[in-house]
């Protein structure tokens, strides 16, 4: 194993934070990245790759490691070192207000027409080529701040792999998947792995979150070139949501460090018999399909339901009751669905999203991802 170090640059004298990368197993026959905590106050994911730096280190001691396998067990130090009146504020960069897993920079036009006359009708040669280009361009671009020189250090990590898992919880909820449209097929198989109860599909979301940065290269090329030259769906991008906040426990953990690696094995990275495909236990659904539940008033919050439950369109999943008058105000279901991610704070403000329930049917439109 081999571990890098990448400073980010200094937002004031005297202060420099780095960025550590772990990486495992040789190059050129397969990459997977993945990282934790992006959000840093997310920390189900941190335990995870915690547990995996074990059983990596153990599966490369014996020699099983067939492709790259780099691992970020920490992806966010600004982030992590955010506290504000004791409480962490991992999600948003607090000099800027932006959210740590939006606006990953974008060079999928300028890559195309670099690459373009060196494209031609084998595949691999075309991947292995805008790869290349997309590293270069990446590491180029210019950053100006440490939020920037952050997601730079991340994208250049990540963008050349063909599995990319972004390691991320709700509040309370149950094990669901984030990932696009087009990386479906390849994902079906890591839902089942992970035991996932659902995974929501759209196909450019809004923002440009870290998983979509790394996947919507490869469609967008694809419609680029019009089908001139053969560009597949080079990389499988996921977020995948461990559950809650809450959910920091070595059981949880080990357990999902070692159905990551199964999924790994299945896909040919780590040497050993073929792992036996799971029995899936959720589908796919849109995300534009995905209702939030809103409060309309301000009040003291409890739930009715349970993460996990299918629920019928109008069915109360929560009341709000106002302390002063004791008016009890219901919160409802719009849609029948998978009750599948609530807040764990209890006392709710005026328009404050609640919950969430995913449907079958996309009633959506514009940027679907929460703030």
């Amino acid at each position: 194993m081999q571990t890098l170090h990448h400073p980010l640059i200094s937002p004031a004298p005297g202060t420099q934070r780095e960025l550590v990368s772990l990486h495992y197993g040789p190059s050129g026959a397969g990459k997977a990245y993945i990282q934790a905590s992006l959000h840093a106050d997310e920390l189900p994911g941190m335990l995870v790759a915690h547990h995996l730096r074990l059983k990596l280190d153990a599966l490369e001691a014996a020699g099983r490691l067939r492709g790259e396998i780099v691992l970020v067990p920490m992806a966010n130090p600004i982030g992590l070192a955010q506290h504000l009146l004791h409480m962490h504020a991992g999600r948003f960069e607090l000099t800027t207000g932006e959210n740590f897993n939006r606006h990953y920079p974008d060079q999928i036009e300028s890559v195309a027409q670099a690459v373009e006359p060196q494209l031609g009708p084998d595949a691999q040669a075309n991947v292995a080529l805008l790869r290349r280009a997309l590293k270069a361009a990446v590491l180029a671009a210019p950053a100006d701040t440490e939020l920037q020189s952050l997601r730079r250090v991340l994208m250049g990590l990540s963008c050349d792999a063909d599995i990319a898992l972004d390691l991320h919880c709700d509040a309370q909820a149950v094990m669901h998947l984030y990932t696009e449209t087009p990386c479906w097929p390849d994902c079906e198989p890591l839902q089942r792995f992970l035991g996932s109860r659902l995974t929501l599909l759209a196909q450019d979301s809004g923002d440009n979150p870290f998983d979509e940065a790394c996947s919507q290269v490869w469609w967008k090329w694809a419609r680029h070139f019009g089908g001139r030259f053969p560009i597949p769906q080079a990389c499988l991008a996921v977020t995948v949501e461990l559950r809650g906040a809450a959910d920091v426990t070595h059981a949880l953990a080990v357990a999902d460090a070692q159905r990551l690696l199964d999924f790994l094995q299945w896909r040919g990275l780590i040497d050993g018999e073929r792992p036996a495909l799971p029995e899936a236990v959720g589908d796919a659904r849109p995300l534009a399909g995905s209702m939030p539940i809103k409060s309309p008033v301000a009040g003291v919050l409890t739930f009715l339901r349970e993460v996990g439950e299918e629920v019928r369109a109008g069915d109360v999943l929560a009341h709000v009751i106002d302390p002063v008058t004791a008016r009890v105000t219901e919160l409802t279901s719009p849609v029948d669905g998978l009750l599948f991610a609530r807040d764990f704070l209890r006392f709710a403000y005026t328009g404050m999203r609640v919950a969430k329930v995913a449907g079958r049917e996309a009633l959506r439109t514009g940027k679907l991802l929460g703030a």
